[in-house]
């Protein structure tokens, strides 16, 4: 019975999405994917080139569902997911923190490189201040937590860093700067991590134990011991800023990205916040206050993660989309989405059947203006299928390549044409191929080409409008022709995504 309902419920909704949203998607979205690295112990088992196919394997996948930007995990606590000298390799690629994997590879730099062969992003993601999940691991003899103990305070049975030591936040700008530097990443990232999620011990809430750098700093910093809270926050927000600075000192086209947890603050905690109930806020309980962060234009996206389903009682999905997006300040605002809860959502009215939220939630995503896109929690689950989730992506939601939404704070000057666009025919078939446009404005460098095919414009089709999407996205000056058409075109596309004008051949 159960079994008939849920697929009944799924057909009803997959019939409903293709008739409305295969025509109707943006050219332009953000679809992300977070990949956490963070207690994944089954990497320790693969050799490198098994790591390298498992990686190849879920790009593939995400290829498939049409995702345009992986939020790859690099620094998931204090250590790396990279080659560098500041920090341990991580504990989650060989089973012990300091350990390299043999032979010696950079799962960042593979990333990087995989996911621009398909076209996508790669956004690196830092946790900036957790050094240790639980009181069973075993730090490296050469971690900074022996060389400079007084960084680090222990909260429950973690390590974290103390915000509010001025040296514990240089060496995190240190470790991002070091990676944007050397890598070609399209954009740092940071989850909801911050201050720790507090503890409760006996129904009382555990203070972070921040006492001595309290002492030190915070009546330097001029705040008074009552308040000790808006010196945490103003140790976030000071991280904050100087990371944005930092980035685009280094690279003007790096994005930062930050995905807080979904709730600013409750109605009653603020007349600005949310009309939520929500046992927990980033700004009184992880002193990350977003919605300044937002608004100062020290991030370039931010993606709230809504893992809430539509008519929670304490946080109702509906309700935070709305706040979050008339609190977006016209920033690049995308959506966090929990894939099983989305799916699998139990329904309060009939015990013995699940609901699939998944049509409502893009519903409200693509219908406001102000919203320009999902990032998929998480990645992993994409690929498992849950509930025909991905087949959902394929074929209703995302069966079209879709743009990166433009920033436009940061650049939206189009790169020049492509020359010369012709068509060979070679041994191995028919090639669309074209000259590359030349410059030395790194802003302006062209990074990707959009291939578009078109059919003769004077006929009658069903849906001309689908021609308007690229039928690929690439790092090469030539394309196979599969099939034949009356027109092609290619545009070229810079380091923000800005679309040149098209080249046309028929």
């Amino acid at each position: 019975m159960m079994k008939k309902s849920i697929f009944s419920i799924f057909l009803v909704a997959a019939i409903a999405t293709n008739v409305c949203s295969q025509t109707n998607e943006p050219e332009r979205e953000f679809r992300g994917a977070w990949v956490h690295t963070v207690g994944n112990q089954r990497y320790k088992e693969m050799t490198a080139d098994q790591m390298k196919q498992h990686f190849i394997d879920v790009l593939d996948e995400f290829e498939k569902a049409k995702i345009n930007a992986v939020i790859f995990q690099v620094r998931p606590q204090a250590d790396a997911f990279y080659t560098n000298s500041i920090e341990p390799w991580s504990r989650f690629i060989t089973g012990e923190q300091g350990v390299a994997p043999s032979p010696v590879w950079d799962p960042l730099q593979f990333m990087t490189e995989e996911c621009h062969k398909r076209g996508m992003e790669l956004h690196a993601w830092f946790n900036p201040y957790r050094v240790t999940s639980n009181d069973r691991e075993v730090l490296c003899n050469e971690h900074l937590y022996y060389k400079k103990p007084y960084l680090f305070v222990t909260y429950g049975k973690q390590i974290y860093f103390d915000p509010g030591e001025p040296e514990a936040r240089e060496h995190t700008l240190k470790v991002i700067a070091d990676v944007v530097g050397r890598y070609d990443i399209d954009a740092v990232h940071f989850d909801d991590y911050f201050y720790p999620y507090k503890i409760t011990e006996n129904g009382k809430v555990v203070d972070f134990p921040d006492y001595e750098s309290f002492e030190k700093y915070g009546a330097k910093d001029g705040f008074a011991t009552e308040a000790r809270n808006d010196w945490r926050r103003n140790n976030v927000n000071i991280l904050i800023e100087a990371l944005s600075k930092t980035i685009k000192n280094i690279k003007p086209w790096v994005k930062f990205g930050i995905s807080p947890f979904g709730v600013w603050r409750n109605i009653s905690s603020d007349p600005a916040g949310s009309n939520t109930t929500a046992g927990c806020e980033n700004y009184d309980d992880l002193y990350a206050d977003i919605k300044l962060w937002v608004e100062k234009r020290w991030i370039d996206y931010n993606v709230p993660q809504l893992y809430f389903d539509i008519g929670h009682p304490a946080a109702d999905y509906a309700t935070l989309i709305e706040w979050w997006s008339k609190n977006n300040y016209g920033e690049n605002l995308y959506i966090g989405q929990d894939i099983s809860k989305t799916v699998k959502v139990k329904s309060r009215t009939k015990e013995d059947e699940f609901l699939n939220q998944l049509p409502r939630k893009m519903e409200l995503v693509r219908t406001n203006k102000n919203i320009h896109g999902n990032v998929w929690w998480s990645g992993y689950s994409l690929v498992r299928n849950p509930n025909g989730f991905a087949d959902s992506l394929k074929n209703a939601y995302q069966t079209k390549i879709a743009l990166m939404p433009k920033y436009k704070h940061i650049d939206t000057i189009a790169p020049d044409a492509v020359q010369n666009v012709r068509l060979e025919e070679t041994e191995d078939g028919t090639f669309l191929k074209w000259d590359a446009p030349t410059t030395t404005d790194e802003m302006q460098k062209t990074v990707y080409y959009c291939v578009y095919l078109y059919p003769d414009p004077h006929k009658v089709y069903a849906n001309l409008e689908q021609f308007k999407y690229p039928v690929a996205i690439t790092q090469k000056t030539e394309f196979k022709i599969q099939a034949k058409y009356r027109y092609y075109s290619v545009t070229a596309l810079d380091r923000l995504q800005n679309e040149s004008k098209p080249a046309y051949i028929r």
